[in-house]
């Protein structure tokens, strides 16, 4: 077997009592394990509410050990384009090269003192990947060394290198039944008080993954000011 291919769609709802359990987006992902080891997510994003609506697209590939080697992101905000970029990782270096309307043409080259954790990209599946390559032990935080191509919270400014440092919790393991059926996973919270890098604190952010090396999203949800949540619907593995 050359390639081992995983499809999903993750819908996009509000907990605001205005509009509770109402659409608000959706995202459809695609990964492809490659037979070398390598893995490639493609992903299309799309944040209909609060205004102005965000739509996203990456393509982004890990190597065999699960390390960054390069990532691409498209974004539209508000229905008109915002900036595309495209990113390089190699053992000591992040490269990156974005165009916008309101940036112009920007190259970036960032030397890296420590191996990073890892690149969020800003989609949800992406998210829970992200979880899944580290070692954990239950209850016990940890604080990661990561970039982002935004340090937007919806990831809705034009794509450049954002150092952060956001927390991660593993809070245990549930069985959760969602629309595209039943899963055994792992529970996992982002934490961050404001002082990661991004633009100001974000709210506490629950996660559940599939409990298995595929590590896909089935479900999770933001409070504090975002009040949202997101499930996984359909699911082919």
């Amino acid at each position: 077997m050359t390639h081992r291919t995983i499809t999903g769609k993750i819908a996009y709802t509000s907990k605001k009592p205005h509009m509770l359990d109402q659409p608000r987006g959706e995202e459809t992902f695609r990964f492809t394990h490659h037979g070398d080891g390598q893995t490639t997510l493609r992903a299309h994003c799309f944040i209909a509410e609060p205004a102005p609506t965000v739509m996203r697209d990456i393509i982004y590939s890990m190597d065999a050990r699960r390390r960054p080697m390069d990532c691409h992101v498209r974004l539209t905000v508000g229905d008109a384009f915002m900036g595309s970029g495209w990113f390089r990782f190699g053992e000591s270096f992040i490269e990156c090269e974005s165009y916008g309307p309101s940036i112009g043409r920007v190259s970036q080259r960032v030397e890296l003192a420590h191996p990073i954790d890892g690149f969020g990209t800003h989609p949800i599946v992406a998210d829970g990947y992200f979880l899944s390559l580290h070692d954990w032990e239950a209850r016990k935080r940890h604080s990661f060394n990561m970039y982002l191509p935004s340090p937007d919270h919806r990831g809705a400014t034009p794509p450049f290198l954002a150092p952060v440092k956001i927390d991660g919790l593993l809070i245990g393991h549930e069985e959760i039944k969602v629309k595209a059926g039943t899963f055994s996973t792992r529970h996992f919270q982002f934490l961050d008080d404001g002082s990661s890098g991004m633009a100001g604190e974000h709210p506490v952010y629950d996660v559940w993954i599939t409990d298995d090396d595929d590590a896909i999203f089935v479900q999770g949800g933001v409070g504090g000011y975002m009040q949202t949540w997101y499930e996984l619907v359909e699911l082919e593995r």
